[in-house]
């Protein structure tokens, strides 16, 4: 045998046609996620067009975008990350800490709020320095 009959080396080829199911899953995930981004984009802009005072209709408007980013991040966790086919708890290792992170997100908002209500209250000077109004400087010359 030859030097270039061993070094020639046979090709290995497979047979690989994506399955239609997975093609048509993400496509009918794509549709969902574009409907429902375009739904956000009328709420945010009919929330702007209408400039509506925060009362009930806009806190409705808000929470409604709100959960519809939540299926929209079900949505992409569950088909594109491959979550929704994995076993039950794999899913509950993953969603139990990120339901945490969420609740400590909110408890530092939340402490962080009434941290600020409790120094205006009970700090007298601070609050007059907050709402004094700026004095020009022409003013202060004279």
């Amino acid at each position: 045998m030859s030097a270039e009959q061993q070094n020639v080396s046979a090709e290995v080829s497979f047979p690989h046609e994506p399955p239609t199911d997975n093609v048509k899953r993400i496509w009918k995930t794509f549709w969902i996620l574009l409907i429902i981004t375009i739904i956000e984009l009328g709420l945010g802009l009919l929330i702007h067009a209408l400039d509506l005072p925060d009362d009930l209709t806009r806190l409705l408007l808000k929470g409604t975008i709100i959960i519809l980013s939540l299926a929209k991040a079900y949505f992409i966790v569950s088909i594109f990350m491959h979550l929704g086919d994995e076993i039950r708890n794999l899913i509950l290792t993953i969603v139990i800490p990120l339901m945490l992170f969420i609740w400590f997100i909110i408890a530092f908002i939340l402490d962080g709020d009434s941290y600020k209500h409790l120094r205006n209250k009970y700090d007298k000077h601070f609050l007059e320095r907050t709402t004094e109004l700026p004095v020009k400087k022409a003013e202060q010359a004279k």
